[in-house]
């Protein structure tokens, strides 16, 4: 008997409602539509075959999203001496197809539930974006394609940088089914992922003195929270004789790279918000997203990148924001070579965490009679003699580092780099090499 079932569907004529059968077939396992056949499987027929045909044709193209029409077939057959229009759906390659007015939500997406077509679940939703889309979730298609990029193009016009429908096919904003994809979401003023900031009394998560959450364009949140963090970022004035040292508690290049870390690297599948907090002694950076298959953090420490988000990373490279893959880690230790305290970098399954000391604060720590700070009675001479000092251990040993320095005149860590960077930034000295292998030569 000829009866409605999964791949089945009888409509006595023609309804609105029929490019939603055929938006579940698609996104099922496809079927066949009969108009012309009532529901308990009576022929009636149609009476003008072409017009009907017509209508079906312009529903799937004009309200079906993405483009249906390759895997629709229509024709006409005769059904107890009538004529039926026969419409053959096969199962499509860019699921999940909706309706262009109601877009990726279950009122827009329909599959066959039984011999029905009924709304599909979220759950249902996701599966068929991911299995569509592969595993990456910036590659995938967004499920909500009434997207703005004000801020974004903002951004790029400040960076010099084209941003139109032609950059946004290249850097994969727009998927190959000319949809939006998650990385456009990330991107749009739209993005509900979040950065949340705190601040702190003390070492402890017990007094909050400030706190911020950012949400919108990924892009937005960079500039947003680099500004906020940088206010927190104190700049503390340090007496050498009648001179004055200002040095800021974190390196700025620090704060830098570590954010776009968190950034870039982030797992975007998760919907929790990055946490950056910030207390008396140090700056933590929380992301989502532990280390990728294969990585370990010794890898990590190497320069090792294998990147999750790689769209998101060459949009940013495209930027400017970052100069190559890999590289942030490195630039975070280098950043702290001059210093005592160093950046501890933590990894679990789901998350990743970078510390970042506060160079201030661990300086006043460890003060030693030896260090130059406010009030002290160190002389201008005696702060000459020991800038001769180096200068003269430099020339006999061709160059030096700082442990030379510490061992030569006796003096603690701090002091050795506070007399380093004077003589650096007047230009008697000059650095090269990074990390283990910064040196420090005569400016001849």
């Amino acid at each position: 008997m000829f009866v409605e079932n999964k791949t089945t569907e009888f409509k006595r004529e023609y309804v609105e409602d029929i490019k939603n059968t055929i938006i579940a077939f698609a996104n099922c396992d496809g079927g066949t539509l009969y108009i012309g056949v009532d529901d308990d499987g009576t022929v009636y027929g149609v009476d003008d075959v072409d017009g009907t045909m017509l209508r079906v044709t312009n529903a799937v193209r004009d309200a079906v999203r993405p483009d249906i029409t390759m895997f629709v077939e229509f024709r006409s057959d005769v059904m107890d001496e009538k004529p039926v229009v026969c419409v053959s759906v096969q199962r499509g390659t860019a699921r999940p197809y909706y309706l262009h007015g109601k877009g990726i939500r279950p009122e827009g997406v329909y599959v066959r539930q039984g011999a029905s077509t009924v709304p599909a679940t979220d759950a249902a939703i996701l599966h068929m974006i991911k299995d569509t889309g592969g595993d990456s979730y910036e590659a995938a298609r967004s499920l909500n394609q009434q997207l703005t990029f004000n801020k974004a193009a903002d951004f790029f016009q400040k960076r010099k940088v084209e941003f139109g429908r032609t950059q946004m096919r290249t850097l994969h904003l727009i998927g190959e089914d000319d949809m939006y994809t998650n990385l456009a979401f990330l991107l749009s003023e739209q993005c509900t992922h979040m950065i949340k900031l705190a601040v702190f009394e003390g070492s402890k998560k017990s007094v909050f003195k400030d706190r911020r959450e950012l949400s919108g364009s990924l892009l937005e949140q960079l500039e947003e929270a680099f500004d906020y963090i940088d206010r927190y970022n104190r700049t503390r004035a340090e007496f050498s004789g009648l001179d004055r040292l200002d040095m800021r508690d974190y390196p700025t290049e620090a704060i830098r790279e570590a954010l776009l870390n968190a950034i870039v690297h982030r797992d975007y599948s998760f919907s929790g918000a990055a946490l950056i907090s910030i207390f008396e002694d140090r700056m933590e950076f929380v992301t989502i997203g532990g280390l990728v298959k294969g990585i370990t953090l010794d890898d990590v420490k190497l320069g090792v990148s294998v990147l999750r988000n790689e769209y998101l990373a060459n949009t940013f490279y495209r930027l400017r924001l970052i100069e190559a893959y890999g590289t942030g880690i490195l630039k975070i230790n280098e950043c702290y070579d001059d210093y005592a305290v160093k950046p501890i970098i933590e990894t679990t399954s789901n998350a990743f965490k970078i510390t970042l000391p506060n160079t201030n604060f661990h300086a006043e720590e460890q003060k030693t009679p030896d260090n130059f700070k406010t009030g002290s009675s160190t002389s201008v001479t005696k702060k000459e003699e020991r800038m001769n000092a180096v200068l003269e251990l430099c020339r006999d040993k061709g160059s030096v580092i700082r442990s030379d320095i510490e061992m030569a005149l006796g003096v603690s860590q701090s002091t050795a780099i506070l007399l380093l960077r004077e003589l650096t930034d007047e230009g008697v000295l000059m650095k090269k090499g990074k990390t283990k292998n910064l040196r420090y030569y005569e400016n001849k």
